[in-house]
């Protein structure tokens, strides 16, 4: 009696296969990616368009632990085709590593992480999961030629429409491309001026938003659908300011305190109508 109770006393400290298979991926996935996660947090605080992505991962940790309750009454079962899925990951880090593009490393490295979670734990658990993962897409950088492609046209709107505001309340404005050329100077609308932070920012904040407010998939997706037109007004608008500045009070004061703020008022006025937004749509009775 006495040695079975011993034998039954150390089986309750031997770890359960599951998390043994736990600690297994998380090893495995340490070894396959600790060199993406240096350059990955580098370009967020390199790069302001993308240093919303440090609040990522916490968002989704703290996400993911809301659910806890809900988690400890699903039943941790394998699901073998998480082994698919992570072989398929592996593959997307091969192909990246193979190409260096950095992109393809780094989504392999959420993919990775889903497969592991369901070859461990299961379907149940990852269903419960699925959007603080998916979340998790909105951390890593757009390729530099997605970036780009996306940046630049919107400097050229920004400069263009800002141009014709202008000109509508009386004030001269020669536009070149993306420089407005006023009579006390010219204002080059660049990259850090074209909405792409702000657009960044707010496709993360609408996506959050959108699932922890909205109860079904059309308002949802009506709300997405503005985050871009609504970037890029409170952007113009931010542009028009700066030009209405320096043609009536000074180029110091435009291109000054007002320009240095002009990101964050964008970003609030940008989510401030996305709120508006959502709002409205509730009264109208879209979001039931």
């Amino acid at each position: 009696m006495h040695t079975s109770a011993m034998e039954q006393s150390s089986r309750l400290f031997l770890p359960s296969p599951s998390v043994i298979l736990a600690a297994v991926v998380v090893a495995a996935l340490c070894w396959a990616y600790w060199l993406i996660l240096p350059g990955l947090v580098a370009q967020w605080w390199r790069e302001p368009e993308y240093s919303h992505a440090f609040l990522i991962p916490l968002i989704s940790g703290y996400l993911a632990w809301s659910r806890r309750d809900a988690l400890a009454r699903v039943v941790i079962k394998p699901g073998y085709w998480g082994l698919a899925l992570m072989a398929g990951a592996l593959l997307l880090y091969v192909t990246g590593k193979v190409g260096a593009d950095l992109f393809l490393q780094r989504v392999s490295l959420v993919l990775m992480v889903t497969g592991g979670l369901l070859y461990v734990a299961g379907g149940p658990v990852l269903s419960a999961l699925m959007f603080p993962l998916a979340f998790l897409l909105l951390m890593i950088p757009l390729p530099g030629i997605v970036f780009n492609s996306i940046a630049f046209p919107l400097q050229l709107l920004a400069a263009q429409v800002s141009s014709v505001a202008l000109e509508a309340v009386g004030v001269p404005v020669f536009r070149e491309g993306n420089v407005m050329h006023l009579a006390a100077a010219s204002l080059d609308v660049e990259e850090a001026c074209s909405g792409i932070r702000s657009l960044m920012s707010l496709v993360a904040l609408g996506v959050l938003y959108s699932h922890l407010a909205l109860s079904n998939w059309t308002p949802r997706i009506l709300l997405m659908l503005l985050v871009a037109p609504v970037a890029i007004a409170a952007n113009v608008l931010r542009v028009f300011v700066t030009g209405l500045l320096a043609h009536y009070v000074s180029v110091d004061t435009a291109l000054g305190v007002f320009h240095l703020a002009g990101g964050w008022s964008v970003f609030l006025l940008a989510g401030a109508l996305l709120l508006g937004a959502s709002r409205l749509m509730r009264a109208a009775g879209i979001s039931k």
